[in-house]
Protein backbone atom coordinates (compact mmCIF):
# COMPACT_ATOMS: atom_id res chain seq x y z
CA UNK A 1 0.00 0.00 0.00
CA UNK A 2 0.93 3.56 -0.53
CA UNK A 3 -0.24 6.99 -0.74
CA UNK A 4 -1.00 8.04 -4.50
CA UNK A 5 -1.62 11.93 -5.65
CA UNK A 6 -3.72 14.02 -3.87
CA UNK A 7 -3.45 11.55 -0.58
CA UNK A 8 -5.43 8.61 -1.79
CA UNK A 9 -4.68 4.97 -0.80
CA UNK A 10 -3.48 2.68 -3.70
CA UNK A 11 -3.15 -0.97 -3.01
CA UNK A 12 -1.02 -3.38 -5.02
CA UNK A 13 -0.29 -6.72 -6.03
CA UNK A 14 2.87 -7.64 -7.64
CA UNK A 15 2.98 -4.29 -8.55
CA UNK A 16 -0.22 -3.50 -9.89
CA UNK A 17 -2.85 -1.75 -8.52
CA UNK A 18 -6.57 -3.01 -7.41
CA UNK A 19 -9.57 -1.50 -9.28
CA UNK A 20 -11.37 -2.09 -5.89
CA UNK A 21 -10.17 -2.96 -2.35
CA UNK A 22 -12.56 -5.45 -1.94
CA UNK A 23 -10.43 -7.44 -4.51
CA UNK A 24 -7.93 -8.20 -1.69
CA UNK A 25 -10.38 -9.90 0.24
CA UNK A 26 -10.09 -13.55 0.88
CA UNK A 27 -6.48 -13.84 -0.86
CA UNK A 28 -4.24 -13.94 1.90
CA UNK A 29 -6.72 -15.81 4.58
CA UNK A 30 -6.01 -15.50 8.26
CA UNK A 31 -7.96 -16.05 11.15
CA UNK A 32 -7.50 -14.42 14.65
CA UNK A 33 -9.13 -14.99 18.06
CA UNK A 34 -8.18 -12.25 20.61
CA UNK A 35 -9.79 -11.70 23.92
CA UNK A 36 -12.07 -8.79 22.43
CA UNK A 37 -13.44 -11.59 19.61
CA UNK A 38 -15.61 -12.86 23.19
CA UNK A 39 -18.34 -10.10 21.83
CA UNK A 40 -19.06 -12.70 19.60
CA UNK A 41 -20.54 -14.68 21.67
CA UNK A 42 -21.97 -12.26 24.27
CA UNK A 43 -23.13 -9.55 21.94
CA UNK A 44 -25.85 -8.44 19.90
CA UNK A 45 -26.80 -9.95 16.61
CA UNK A 46 -24.69 -7.82 14.59
CA UNK A 47 -21.31 -9.32 15.82
CA UNK A 48 -22.05 -12.96 14.39
CA UNK A 49 -23.83 -11.02 11.74
CA UNK A 50 -20.35 -9.41 10.89
CA UNK A 51 -18.41 -13.05 11.69
CA UNK A 52 -21.01 -14.65 9.40
CA UNK A 53 -20.40 -11.97 6.39
CA UNK A 54 -16.37 -11.86 6.88
CA UNK A 55 -16.38 -15.63 6.25
CA UNK A 56 -18.66 -15.75 3.19
CA UNK A 57 -16.76 -12.86 1.53
CA UNK A 58 -13.64 -14.33 1.67
CA UNK A 59 -14.76 -17.32 -0.15
CA UNK A 60 -17.70 -16.16 -2.21
CA UNK A 61 -17.32 -12.93 -4.74
CA UNK A 62 -20.32 -12.80 -5.26
CA UNK A 63 -21.43 -12.99 -1.94
CA UNK A 64 -19.17 -9.80 -1.15
CA UNK A 65 -20.72 -7.85 -4.47
CA UNK A 66 -24.19 -8.48 -3.19
CA UNK A 67 -23.56 -7.31 0.24
CA UNK A 68 -21.30 -4.38 -0.85
CA UNK A 69 -24.67 -3.41 -2.96
CA UNK A 70 -27.16 -4.47 0.33
CA UNK A 71 -25.73 -2.38 2.47
CA UNK A 72 -25.47 0.27 -0.13
CA UNK A 73 -29.51 0.59 -0.63
CA UNK A 74 -30.32 0.08 3.28
CA UNK A 75 -28.55 3.01 3.69
CA UNK A 76 -29.59 4.91 0.81
CA UNK A 77 -33.73 3.93 1.92
CA UNK A 78 -32.89 4.63 5.66
CA UNK A 79 -31.33 8.01 4.57
CA UNK A 80 -34.66 8.65 2.42
CA UNK A 81 -36.86 7.74 5.67
CA UNK A 82 -34.96 9.79 8.21
CA UNK A 83 -35.33 12.93 5.61
CA UNK A 84 -39.19 12.02 4.87
CA UNK A 85 -39.03 12.37 9.03
CA UNK A 86 -37.88 15.58 9.41
CA UNK A 87 -39.50 17.15 6.08
CA UNK A 88 -43.26 15.59 6.64
CA UNK A 89 -43.53 14.33 3.08
CA UNK A 90 -41.80 11.51 1.37
CA UNK A 91 -40.99 10.85 -2.55
CA UNK A 92 -43.12 7.38 -2.82
CA UNK A 93 -41.91 6.24 -6.31
CA UNK A 94 -38.01 6.22 -5.43
CA UNK A 95 -39.41 4.26 -1.83
CA UNK A 96 -40.29 1.80 -3.66
CA UNK A 97 -37.95 1.84 -6.17
CA UNK A 98 -35.39 0.86 -3.24
CA UNK A 99 -37.42 -0.84 -1.65
CA UNK A 100 -37.70 -3.13 -5.17
CA UNK A 101 -33.41 -2.63 -5.46
CA UNK A 102 -33.32 -4.65 -1.78
CA UNK A 103 -35.37 -7.85 -2.78
CA UNK A 104 -32.46 -9.39 -5.32
CA UNK A 105 -29.37 -9.18 -3.13
CA UNK A 106 -31.14 -9.64 -0.18
CA UNK A 107 -32.61 -13.04 -1.51
CA UNK A 108 -28.93 -13.69 -2.99
CA UNK A 109 -27.36 -13.09 0.34
CA UNK A 110 -29.94 -14.81 2.62
CA UNK A 111 -29.57 -18.29 0.50
CA UNK A 112 -26.57 -18.53 0.58
CA UNK A 113 -26.29 -18.03 4.58
CA UNK A 114 -29.12 -20.67 5.11
CA UNK A 115 -27.28 -23.43 2.39
CA UNK A 116 -23.65 -22.34 4.22
CA UNK A 117 -25.11 -23.02 7.69
CA UNK A 118 -26.27 -26.55 7.25
CA UNK A 119 -22.88 -28.01 7.17
CA UNK A 120 -21.14 -25.04 9.33
CA UNK A 121 -23.11 -24.84 12.29
CA UNK A 122 -22.72 -28.78 13.08
CA UNK A 123 -19.13 -28.80 12.50
CA UNK A 124 -18.68 -25.83 15.17
CA UNK A 125 -20.96 -27.99 17.35
CA UNK A 126 -18.60 -31.47 16.68
CA UNK A 127 -15.73 -28.92 17.55
CA UNK A 128 -17.14 -27.36 20.62
CA UNK A 129 -17.60 -31.20 22.21
CA UNK A 130 -14.15 -32.17 21.29
CA UNK A 131 -12.47 -29.01 22.67
CA UNK A 132 -14.90 -29.28 26.15
CA UNK A 133 -14.05 -33.12 25.89
CA UNK A 134 -17.70 -33.95 27.21
CA UNK A 135 -21.20 -33.58 25.33
CA UNK A 136 -23.17 -30.55 26.87
CA UNK A 137 -26.44 -29.24 25.84
CA UNK A 138 -25.74 -26.87 22.55
CA UNK A 139 -28.13 -25.65 20.53
CA UNK A 140 -27.03 -23.12 17.33
CA UNK A 141 -29.57 -22.24 14.70
CA UNK A 142 -30.05 -19.78 12.12
CA UNK A 143 -32.78 -17.08 13.30
CA UNK A 144 -33.86 -15.44 9.86
CA UNK A 145 -37.84 -14.15 9.15
CA UNK A 146 -36.66 -14.66 5.42
CA UNK A 147 -36.87 -18.10 5.78
CA UNK A 148 -40.53 -18.38 6.60
CA UNK A 149 -41.94 -15.43 4.22
CA UNK A 150 -40.87 -13.86 1.21
CA UNK A 151 -38.45 -10.90 1.29
CA UNK A 152 -40.58 -8.41 -0.83
CA UNK A 153 -43.99 -9.37 1.33
CA UNK A 154 -41.86 -8.52 4.64
CA UNK A 155 -40.91 -5.24 2.88
CA UNK A 156 -44.58 -4.28 2.12
CA UNK A 157 -45.65 -5.31 5.73
CA UNK A 158 -42.99 -3.14 7.68
CA UNK A 159 -43.33 -0.25 5.10
CA UNK A 160 -45.54 2.11 7.38
CA UNK A 161 -43.48 0.84 10.53
CA UNK A 162 -40.38 1.50 8.50
CA UNK A 163 -41.45 4.86 7.84
CA UNK A 164 -42.64 5.39 11.36
CA UNK A 165 -38.91 4.76 13.28
CA UNK A 166 -37.19 6.10 10.12
CA UNK A 167 -35.28 3.18 9.30
CA UNK A 168 -35.66 -0.55 7.09
CA UNK A 169 -36.54 -2.97 10.25
CA UNK A 170 -37.21 -6.25 8.06
CA UNK A 171 -34.29 -7.49 5.85
CA UNK A 172 -31.36 -10.32 6.20
CA UNK A 173 -29.51 -7.11 8.26
CA UNK A 174 -31.72 -8.45 11.41
CA UNK A 175 -30.70 -11.94 11.10
CA UNK A 176 -28.87 -13.81 13.95
CA UNK A 177 -26.99 -16.86 14.74
CA UNK A 178 -29.07 -18.03 18.21
CA UNK A 179 -26.78 -19.70 20.86
CA UNK A 180 -28.21 -21.84 23.12
CA UNK A 181 -27.46 -23.68 26.25
CA UNK A 182 -29.98 -26.28 28.10
CA UNK A 183 -32.33 -23.86 25.72
CA UNK A 184 -31.24 -20.93 27.27
CA UNK A 185 -29.40 -18.16 25.76
CA UNK A 186 -25.71 -19.27 25.97
CA UNK A 187 -24.33 -15.96 27.15
CA UNK A 188 -26.44 -15.39 30.45
CA UNK A 189 -25.19 -19.44 31.71
CA UNK A 190 -22.57 -20.21 30.34
CA UNK A 191 -19.07 -20.59 32.20
CA UNK A 192 -15.84 -18.52 31.01
CA UNK A 193 -14.65 -21.94 29.75
CA UNK A 194 -17.81 -22.55 28.10
CA UNK A 195 -17.57 -19.55 26.01
CA UNK A 196 -14.19 -19.49 25.09
CA UNK A 197 -14.76 -23.09 23.77
CA UNK A 198 -17.59 -21.69 21.74
CA UNK A 199 -15.59 -19.08 20.26
CA UNK A 200 -12.81 -21.63 19.51
CA UNK A 201 -15.02 -23.73 18.04
CA UNK A 202 -16.68 -20.82 15.63
CA UNK A 203 -13.11 -19.59 14.83
CA UNK A 204 -11.51 -22.85 14.25
CA UNK A 205 -14.80 -24.17 11.43
CA UNK A 206 -13.98 -20.88 9.93
CA UNK A 207 -10.43 -21.75 9.56
CA UNK A 208 -11.23 -25.25 8.26
CA UNK A 209 -13.91 -23.52 5.76
CA UNK A 210 -11.46 -21.17 4.27
CA UNK A 211 -8.89 -24.08 3.88
CA UNK A 212 -11.11 -26.45 2.03
CA UNK A 213 -12.61 -23.90 -0.30
CA UNK A 214 -9.18 -21.86 -1.00
CA UNK A 215 -6.92 -25.05 -0.73
CA UNK A 216 -4.91 -22.66 1.32
CA UNK A 217 -4.65 -22.82 4.91
CA UNK A 218 -4.93 -19.66 6.38
CA UNK A 219 -2.53 -18.31 9.25
CA UNK A 220 -3.72 -18.50 12.54
CA UNK A 221 -2.88 -15.81 15.63
CA UNK A 222 -4.26 -16.71 19.11
CA UNK A 223 -3.20 -13.74 21.09
CA UNK A 224 -3.78 -14.32 24.78
CA UNK A 225 -6.34 -16.57 25.01
CA UNK A 226 -5.71 -18.97 27.90
CA UNK A 227 -6.74 -16.64 31.13
CA UNK A 228 -9.91 -18.10 32.69
CA UNK A 229 -9.37 -21.41 30.90
CA UNK A 230 -9.14 -24.95 32.61
CA UNK A 231 -5.73 -26.70 31.92
CA UNK A 232 -7.64 -29.14 29.57
CA UNK A 233 -9.34 -27.21 27.43
CA UNK A 234 -6.20 -25.29 26.61
CA UNK A 235 -4.39 -28.88 25.86
CA UNK A 236 -7.18 -29.66 23.80
CA UNK A 237 -7.04 -25.98 22.11
CA UNK A 238 -3.24 -26.40 21.44
CA UNK A 239 -3.71 -30.25 20.35
CA UNK A 240 -6.25 -28.80 17.68
CA UNK A 241 -4.18 -25.17 16.64
CA UNK A 242 -0.66 -26.95 16.98
CA UNK A 243 -0.58 -30.85 15.91
CA UNK A 244 -4.08 -31.29 13.60
CA UNK A 245 -3.58 -27.72 11.64
CA UNK A 246 -1.06 -28.14 8.89
CA UNK A 247 -0.56 -24.14 9.02
CA UNK A 248 1.63 -21.47 10.66
CA UNK A 249 0.44 -20.58 14.32
CA UNK A 250 1.68 -17.65 16.43
CA UNK A 251 0.82 -17.37 19.87
CA UNK A 252 1.62 -14.75 22.41
CA UNK A 253 0.58 -15.29 26.18
CA UNK A 254 1.86 -13.74 29.28
CA UNK A 255 3.05 -17.10 30.88
CA UNK A 256 5.58 -18.69 29.01
CA UNK A 257 5.91 -21.54 31.35
CA UNK A 258 2.53 -22.57 31.37
CA UNK A 259 2.37 -22.09 27.34
CA UNK A 260 6.15 -24.19 27.44
CA UNK A 261 4.91 -26.98 29.44
CA UNK A 262 1.86 -27.50 27.09
CA UNK A 263 3.51 -27.34 23.83
CA UNK A 264 5.75 -30.05 25.37
CA UNK A 265 3.25 -32.18 26.10
CA UNK A 266 1.82 -32.34 23.12
CA UNK A 267 5.43 -32.76 21.77
CA UNK A 268 4.45 -29.30 19.11
CA UNK A 269 7.75 -28.28 17.04
CA UNK A 270 7.80 -24.31 17.92
CA UNK A 271 10.25 -21.42 18.75
CA UNK A 272 10.22 -19.83 21.41
CA UNK A 273 10.68 -15.64 21.16
CA UNK A 274 10.69 -13.73 24.74
CA UNK A 275 9.54 -9.93 24.85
Amino acid sequence: MHFARKQQKEFLINGDAYEKFSQHIGRYPCVVIAPDDAILITGGSEERRSFLDALLSQINTDYLQNLILYNKIIQQRNSLLKAAADSGKIDEALLEILTGQLIKPGNFISEKRSQFLVSFLPKVKRLYTEIAQKEEDLSILYDSRLLETPFEELLAASQQKDKLLQRTTTGIHRDDIVLQLNNQPFKNIASQGQRKSLLFALKLTELEVINAEKKMIPLLLLDDVFEKLDEERISNLLQKVCIENNGQVFITDTNKERLETHLNQIKADYELISL
